[in-house]
């Protein structure tokens, strides 16, 4: 029987061969999935999933697996499928589920558990799963009966793409996976693996007045956060700020939501805008609006700079698919709905008013903005010693964003990586993607951020900024990066130290403990040893050359750069203080 994905007809096995395996891939392939992350468990699904059109991307760790997986939901749009086997396995897939928890990112895991008839005698890796990802996912069940198996399999898609996107967790004993279905069962069509599944509208009596707060304002304000990508908004964003001539700025997890070429473009801002932030003398337009419009924005600690950049006094307007994170930490009017959808009719509304205000008033803003770019770009020159041996991050961002297009995908471990993305590289369309870790910031994402993204789109160039620190956390990666052909740019920051916390520490208590420093590392070496290509690099005129020859290879380069360890971002936190004059 041919058993080949149509598109009008999923995939089924003969009735006499099927099993909940069978079951469990043809529901997968009808919400639209072509791969899952996995390791060897369950491995019934990993043997019927071929007939259904489906491939395994094989990780090493389960952790990093969840990574691959929540990259390749916020480059794709669609929902991604991990797996893991039950106890230690299963236990690693939570750092990854918390981070996408956090982000809005939607995820489901399926974790295989142990045999019905085993449950609770102490079987081999017996785990509460329940318990165990009660706070790292929205929505977690366990299928009992393989009749169930599309029941439960639409509820875990439903669940990760509706509302605010998240991780769904799917528990399935292992026998459930040979068993035979009766028969009878109808066929069904429903696909629900793509988000947002379901796009409402925020309340058109608030976008009215939220559009009559804007157009009166003398110092309006947008800061959009990640839920502009992950409504695929930015083309409403960009005209909203044209049509209302209102000047946008980007949270971290925001950063590529615009054009930053755009003259009302201000660029990240939050708690790095010290000495060196690519905003620091815009700071000004964020302390002084007396409107200021969030598109889904956490208004977290980093994106605020511990809630002490943005006014106490000005109206606020937020948008955001979650009505929990309105009023969080600044009482707003509330636009509940989702980004695209309301961001069109606050376009739309905007129309109706009079705009003359605003329109005046850009000429005066785009040479605000102008002038304090300008001025960053000097405070670089004058502070940054660019040809200095070892070499200092601020160059290899210089020379990077020299070969980006509109169309290269960056990602970027947690820690100084993010940072130095955010505030040295450049957006140059709306809805260019950078991708980071900042939903909990954890250390480990940047080489399986860059392998999730290369698989959602593999004709687009991918380059990770990794520190040490955090490369430390995947080395195994590189090998599947190999075995499954996702060739990506990896650079690596190597300057021995545990980077954001060696710093911190010197500041709080003028000392560091042990873990801050490390041994000498070649990650060249590591990634040659894996079949990979590595290039240490210990000039920074030696950069640039090997970045493009990186980037023309068909293979995953490591570019090991030895930089220096005393250069940090401008965290508001570091600015001034002698104790990193180290």
């Amino acid at each position: 029987m041919d058993t080949r994905i149509t598109a009008d007809k999923p995939a089924t096995a003969p009735a006499s061969n099927k099993t909940g395996a069978h079951v469990f891939a043809a529901a997968l392939r009808r919400h639209g999935v072509e791969v899952i992350f996995g390791q060897s468990i369950p491995s019934a699904l990993f043997l019927a999933a071929p007939e259904f059109g489906i491939r395994q991307i094989g990780y090493r760790t389960e952790n990093a697996g969840t990574a691959m997986a929540d990259a390749y939901a916020r480059i794709s749009h669609k929902v991604p499928v991990v797996t893991a086997q039950n106890g230690p396995a299963a236990t690693l897939l939570v750092p990854g589920l918390a981070e996408a928890l956090k982000a809005s990112v939607p995820i489901v895991a399926i974790v295989q558990d142990v045999h019905r008839k085993q449950t609770d005698k102490n079987a081999f890796q017996e785990l509460d799963h329940l318990e165990l990802f009660r706070g790292c996912a929205k929505w977690i069940r366990r299928v009992s009966e393989v009749e169930r198996i599309d029941d439960y399999v639409d509820m875990a898609f439903t669940a990760a793409a509706s509302g605010r996107p998240g991780p769904a967790v799917l528990i399935a004993p292992i026998d459930l996976f040979n068993d035979i279905p009766a028969p009878g069962a109808g066929e069904r069509f429903a696909s629900l693996g793509h988000y947002p599944l379901d796009r409402v509208g925020a309340d058109p009596a608030k976008v009215r007045e939220a559009a009559a707060l804007l157009a009166s304002a003398k110092a309006p304000l947008v800061i959009a956060g990640g839920g502009v990508h992950l409504s695929d908004a930015a083309a409403e964003l960009a005209a909203l700020q044209e049509e209302a001539s209102l000047p946008i700025a980007t949270t971290a997890m925001g950063k590529g939501a615009v054009d930053e070429n755009h003259p009302l473009s201000l660029g990240p801002v939050g708690y790095f805008m010290g000495t060196g932030g690519r905003t620091r003398h815009l700071r000004p337009m964020v302390e002084e609006a007396d409107v200021i419009l969030l598109i889904g924005n956490r208004t977290n600690q980093n994106g605020t700079d511990s809630w002490s950049l943005y006014p106490k006094n000005a109206r606020y307007i937020h948008l955001d698919v979650d009505g929990q994170e309105i009023g969080r930490n600044y009482e707003a009017l509330r636009l509940v709905g989702d980004a695209k959808l309301t961001l069109a009719a606050l376009t739309e509304a905007l129309r109706g008013e009079n705009l003359s205000v605003r329109k005046a008033a850009r000429p005066a803003i785009e040479k605000q903005i102008a002038a304090g770019l300008d001025a960053w770009k000097q405070d670089v020159a004058r502070a940054i010693p660019m040809d200095a041996s070892p070499i200092r991050p601020e160059r290899l961002m210089r020379d990077l964003d020299t070969v980006l297009t509109p169309e290269t995908i960056v990602v970027a471990d947690a820690s100084y990586s993010s940072i130095w993305v955010a505030n040295y590289l450049t957006s140059r369309k709306p809805g260019m993607r950078f991708v980071t870790p900042r939903g909990l910031a954890g250390l480990g994402w940047g080489l399986p951020f860059a392998l999730g993204a290369k698989c959602a789109r593999p004709d687009a160039p991918v380059f990770a900024l990794v520190g040490d620190g955090g490369f430390a956390h995947v080395w195994s990666e590189l090998e599947t990066a190999r075995r499954k052909g996702l060739n990506v740019v990896v650079a690596v920051l190597n300057n021995q130290i545990l980077g954001y916390q060696k710093h911190a520490e010197k500041i709080l208590f003028n000392d560091y403990s042990d873990v801050c420093d490390f041994a000498a590392v070649d990650h060249a070496a590591i990634a040659r040893a894996c079949g990979c290509a590595g290039e240490r690099i210990e000039k920074p005129e030696d950069f640039l050359p090997a970045l493009k020859r990186a980037l023309a290879a068909n293979t995953t380069t490591v570019l090991d750069i030895v930089t220096e360890q005393r250069a940090h971002p401008p965290v508001t936190m570091f600015e001034g203080n002698a104790r990193l004059n180290y």
